[in-house]
């Protein structure tokens, strides 16, 4: 495959429970936290294999730990390559990624997180749209980070701020103007972090189009997941349950 429209990597954790998406536990069981994000996984990697088979990319699966590659492998589709995630932090390892990708002759590099389940194909093409024009672009979250980042090459020290911060970001973009970068910002999503952000994933699945996320919805309905959310964030937020009841 020629790696001259771009590569995609996915940035994964191993769902093991009391390890990830710790944020919504409580009020979830360890166990149940560790589900939901086994779900928001797997429609990541559908939503981004579907992705690149449409924009011509490379699909990489980058792995944490390391020794989960093997395990992680067994959820890709077909079209992905695995490797591991390799530095001491996040910051270094998302830089460690990008050198990789262009030590490889990709020309275009994105990268995304796994818990972002309206992050779809339009979006990564118009991210690849941007990379025409900019040299980084970025997909904001609600909470001051960014679920997909962009690049043409390389920038030494892009990633060089704390991570988990509301300010992720204002730091990574104010990185890159010291790079003298120009940026794009698209349009921004949400990731699930706290139960309190399941209101956005159901106000998006009120639009015509669903999120590309059915078995993150398929486990929130089974195991009605919704009446978690905080009363006071719940009340502006009619029931997707009863509304996914509807259409169904």
């Amino acid at each position: 495959m020629t790696l001259d429209r771009g590569v995609i990597a996915v940035f994964a954790k191993r769902p093991e429970s009391g390890r990830v998406k710790t944020r919504m536990s409580p009020p979830l069981t360890p166990e149940q936290a560790a589900q939901l994000y086994a779900c928001l996984l797997d429609d990541a990697l559908e939503a981004t294999s579907v992705a690149a088979r449409q924009h011509g990319l490379e699909a990489v699966l980058a792995a944490c730990p390391p020794e989960a590659c093997g395990e992680l492998a067994g959820r890709c589709p077909p079209v992905f390559r695995v490797v591991a995630q390799r530095g001491v932090d996040l910051a270094a390892r998302m830089e460690h990624a990008v050198a990789e990708a262009a030590a490889g002759g990709a020309r275009r590099i994105l990268l995304r997180g796994s818990d972002s389940p309206t992050l779809d194909s339009a979006v990564i093409g118009e991210a690849l749209e941007a990379l025409d024009r900019f040299d980084l672009v970025v997909c904001p979250d609600r909470d001051g980070g960014y679920s997909l980042i962009g690049l043409k090459e390389p920038v030494h020290g892009l990633f060089s701020h704390p991570m988990s911060t509301g300010r992720v970001l204002d730091d990574t973009l104010a990185n890159a103007a010291r790079a003298a970068l120009t940026a794009h910002t698209l349009a921004p999503r949400f990731d699930l972090d706290s139960i309190g952000d399941l209101r956005w994933l159901a106000e998006a699945r009120r639009e015509p189009a669903p999120p590309p996320c059915p078995r993150t919805l398929t486990f929130l309905d089974e195991y009605d997941i919704w009446r978690l959310v905080p009363s006071g964030l719940r009340a502006s937020v009619p029931s997707p349950l009863a509304e996914a009841g509807q259409k169904r």
